[in-house]
C-alpha cells in the first residue's frame, strides 16, 4: 500500500515508518520538524519506497494514498503550550485537511488521539465509554480539547461522508528517539539522572501514570489500522500503573545516579491518576503490550546515554 504518516519524523512516527517500510509498503513521511527530526528517519532515507516531505498539515496537501496515520501534533506540554493556538489548529485545521484527503482518495485514516481526552479522570481505570473531565479553558486545553475536537471531526466525517476512520487513544509512551528536551516525565528523569542534575518531581509524586514501550504502541497502531468493522475509539497503553515518585526511584537505581529528588508545585490541571482499561483492544485487536517497564527502560536508557554523549 501507499501509506502517509504525518508526524513521521517524530518519536512514535519514525518507529511506525520503519515498521511499514520493512513490511514493503510505500511510505510518505510528512513532518514540519517542530518536534520531529530528520535523524529519526535517517536510516530509511535510502530505502526504496520511502519519501520525506517537509510540510505542516495546517496547510492542505494533494497526494495519492491508501492509508493515512495522522500523528502530527506536539504531544508534550512543553511544546504544545509554546504556541497553543497553533496546537489547536493542528487538531482542527490539520485533521480537517487529512480527512479531506482521505475523503477524496477513499483512504482509511487513523487519528492518533490521546488519554488526555479523559482530562483529570473521575473514573479509574479509564474506559473508552468515559467522556472525561477536561478543563476547556485551562492551559492544557489547546491539546486536550484539540484532540477531543479531532475525534469529533473524525466521527462526523465518518457519519456524513462515509470516510473510513480509526481512532486510537494513546497513553504515555516512551522509548528510543524521544528528544532530550522532550519535557515528558520519562525523558526528564533519564536526562537529569545521567547529567547528575536534581530530578524534578511535581507535587508529592503520588500522581500515577502508565507507561507503554514504543514498539508495543506501534504494533497497536498497525493492528487498529488493519482491523475491519471497528473504528474505535480504542485505548492503547500499558495498564501497569506507577507513581511518579516510584518511577524516579527506579530511574535513579538503574542509572546508579547521585541525583537528588526535588519537589516543585504541581502544574495546573495535571491529572492525578491515569491508567488505561485495554479490554477493548484485547477483544477487537488481540493486542496487549509485551514489554515490561524494566526491559523498556533498559533499552531507553541505552539510547539516551548514547544521545547525551553525542549531543
Amino acid at each position: 500500500m501507499r501509506v502517509l504518516v504525518t508526524g513521521g519524523a517524530g518519536f512514535i512516527g519514525s518507529h511506525l515508518c520503519e515498521l511499514l517500510v520493512h513490511a514493503n509498503h510505500e511510505v510518505i513521511c510528512l513532518d514540519n520538524y517542530f518536534t520531529g527530526s530528520k535523524k529519526n528517519v535517517y536510516v530509511l532515507l535510502n530505502r526504496p519506497g520511502f519519501e520525506v516531505i517537509r510540510h505542516d498539515i495546517i496547510n492542505p496537501i494533494d497526494l495519492e494514498v491508501d492509508q493515512i496515520y495522522n500523528l502530527a501534533c506536539p504531544a508534550s506540554p512543553v511544546f504544545y503550550q509554546i504556541n497553543p493556538v497553533r496546537t489547536i489548529h493542528a487538531n482542527v485545521l490539520g485533521v480537517t485537511n487529512m480527512l479531506e484527503l482521505a475523503k477524496r482518495t477513499k483512504a482509511r485514516i487513523l487519528q492518533a488521539s490521546t488519554s488526555e481526552v479523559y482530562g483529570d479522570p473521575t473514573v479509574h481505570p479509564q474506559r473508552e465509554d468515559y467522556w472525561g473531565n477536561v478543563n476547556p479553558i485551562g492551559v492544557r486545553s489547546c491539546y486536550d480539547e484539540g484532540k477531543r475536537v479531532a475525534e469529533a471531526l473524525m466521527m462526523d466525517y465518518h457519519r456524513q461522508f462515509g470516510v473510513d476512520i480509526r481512532i486510537v487513544r494513546i497513553f504515555n509512551t516512551y522509548g528510543p528517539r524521544m528528544a532530550l528536551n522532550d519535557g515528558r516525565v520519562v525523558s526528564n528523569f533519564i536526562v537529569q539522572a545521567f547529567q547528575g542534575e536534581d530530578i524534578t518531581i511535581y507535587g508529592k509524586g503520588e500522581q500515577t501514570r502508565s507507561f507503554c514501550y514504543v514498539s508495543d504502541l506501534v504494533a497497536g497502531l498497525i493492528a487498529m489500522m488493519n482491523v475491519t468493522e471497528f473504528c474505535g475509539p480504542v485505548n492503547l497503553g500499558n495498564p501497569g500503573e506507577f507513581t511518579i515518585l516510584s518511577l524516579a526511584e527506579k530511574v535513579l537505581k538503574m542509572t546508579n545516579s547521585s541525583s537528588k529528588l526535588v519537589f516543585r508545585e504541581l502544574p495546573s490541571d495535571d491529572p492525578v491518576r491515569r491508567k488505561p482499561d485495554i479490554s477493548l483492544a484485547l477483544e477487537k485487536l488481540g493486542w496487549v503490550p509485551k514489554v515490561d517497564i524494566d526491559k523498556g527502560l533498559a533499552h531507553t536508557l541505552e539510547y539516551f546515554k548514547t544521545a547525551i554523549n553525542g549531543a
